[in-house]
């Protein structure tokens, strides 16, 4: 069984958030666990030349878009023993970036087509297409239309959702522009409010549909969770299954972390390196210290921290944040520095070294989303030995466990209602075992250096799903 991964981006070649991360992950644990997968990407500009010096061209071949023909060339890189393709077209690539651009549908409908034509110009045809969120959406609806991948078997697909309020929703104008399809082939699979959707024609026609966590999986046949799908969720949850994502822990490590002054794996170890750090930001290394790493935007959850800023300052806490997002936000963390300046510590920009070294120093990871699909920030300050204070929802529920001060069980505290007083109240109460029943708080500390979300056991997951899709029979474009 042969898989090729599909996917917008990946770490370390070009990344914008979690799909990045998983992409840099997943294949290379299927690969070490014998799994037969490759992946591809479009060569971006910005990915370092580090590696595109590296990379051998394989060939050329044409994309036909519509009456347009796009000339492309192919290029690979053997990377953690993962065998990657890189699709370079500078018109669409050749810019500064990831995604954000007024083409973005033009753009990702190219890359699909394109990965379906080189696919029988060389040495690789795969079983399966493991598509990634809405730009490779459309991958399995144009191998439903066209039939076959030029492989000499059926390839199918498997589609990942990563966060559903993504969807490629674009006027149908796109569909002839690019692939060369009329308003009359539209059909109720691509169709939505008058537009197409990339997304849910890849929901429909896909063979089977994952997503990154099994709480989200359930959400998303919810109004609330499902952006306009939830009822397209319903239809297809037969064919459909949460696989929580798990973590690189050879990248986020704090016994290797090079952006720390001293590697740890214990509460003493961390201590130190709270020390070295909250020194450096100006704050008490003895006080209960709130890190966030986040984009400041609503869907975290940044309002609820808006709304209770008084009361958290009140409580003599120290709380240090980065990230950048919407302009109302960063403007707020801005006016937070500037009243409290020997409580806060706040850095709008982005730096892995410094998300490094707040993880390490911070004693609670708060992450208060409304919604979270997986989340892979609260799983990281769990290994960095920070108990995370998140809503429950989404893989949020899935990796963090409520701490219990009878059972001593537990690594981090869950507010069970999106609310502004009932996150403050979970906070207060890790403030007080903090202050109060100090061998008590480290013994949490433990429990989340002991808290184990690597790859192994959800690349299992994927490949049963892989061996589901492979031996099952087609019928009506879909599974049974």
């Amino acid at each position: 069984m042969k898989i090729l991964y599909a996917t917008s981006e990946a770490f370390p070649f070009a990344k914008s958030g979690g799909l990045g991360d998983v992409a840099g992950s997943l294949p290379k644990t299927l690969k070490k666990n014998n799994v037969d997968i490759r992946a591809v990407m479009p060569l971006y500009q910005d990915i370092p030349d580090e590696y595109k010096q590296e990379m051998p061209k394989i060939g050329d071949f044409t994309v036909q878009l519509n009456w347009r023909h796009q000339q492309c060339e192919l290029f690979y890189l053997k990377y953690d023993n993962v065998f990657w393709y890189f699709i370079k077209n500078d018109y669409y690539f050749g810019r500064p970036g990831l995604y954000g651009y007024f083409d973005e549908a033009e753009r990702f409908l190219f890359f699909s087509k394109a990965i379906l034509s080189f696919i029988p110009k060389y040495d690789f045809c795969p079983n399966i297409i493991h598509c990634n969120d809405w730009q490779t959406a459309a991958i399995p609806m144009l191998l439903k239309k066209q039939g076959h991948a030029g492989c000499g078997h059926q390839v199918k697909t498997v589609l990942t959702i990563h966060n559903i309020k993504y969807q490629g929703i674009y006027g149908v104008e796109t569909l002839y522009e690019v692939l060369g399809l009329y308003p009359s082939d539209i059909t109720s699979e691509l169709e939505f409010h008058g537009a197409i959707n990339i997304m849910k024609a890849g929901i429909y026609y896909s063979d089977y549909v994952t997503t990154v966590s099994p709480t989200y999986a359930k959400e998303l046949e919810h109004a609330y969770f499902g952006e306009g799908l939830d009822g397209v969720i319903r239809d297809v949850k037969w064919k459909m299954t949460g696989i929580l994502n798990g973590v690189d822990y050879e990248v986020f490590n704090p016994m290797t972390d090079k952006a720390l002054a001293y590697p740890y794996e214990d509460v003493e170890g961390k201590k130190k390196n709270k020390a070295a750090f909250l020194k450096e930001q100006g704050l008490d290394p003895d006080k209960l210290t709130i890190g966030m790493v986040s984009r400041l935007v609503e869907l975290k959850g940044i309002d609820l921290v808006q709304r209770m800023i008084e009361e958290l300052m009140a409580l003599d806490i120290q709380l240090i944040v980065l990230g950048t997002g919407d302009y109302h936000y960063e403007e707020f963390f801005k006016y937070v520095q500037n009243r409290y300046p020997t409580q806060t510590s706040i850095h709008i920009k982005f730096s892995n070294a410094l998300a490094s070294n707040i993880y390490a120093a911070s004693d609670l990871f708060l992450m208060p989303s409304r919604i979270e699909p997986c989340g892979l920030s609260q799983i990281i300050a769990l290994k960095y030995g920070a108990l995370p204070v998140v809503n429950r929802t989404g893989g949020l529920n899935d990796t963090v466990s409520h701490i219990e001060i009878d059972s001593n069980e537990g690594n981090g505290f869950i507010f069970d209602e999106y609310n502004a007083h009932k996150m403050f109240e979970q906070i207060r109460r890790a403030k007080r075992i903090y202050d109060d029943e100090k061998e008590r708080f480290k013994g949490f500390v433990k429990q989340a250096f002991d808290t184990n979300f690597d790859w192994e056991q959800q690349s299992e997951e994927y490949y049963n799903v892989y061996e589901i899709v492979d031996e099952s029979e087609e019928h009506e474009g879909s599974l049974i």
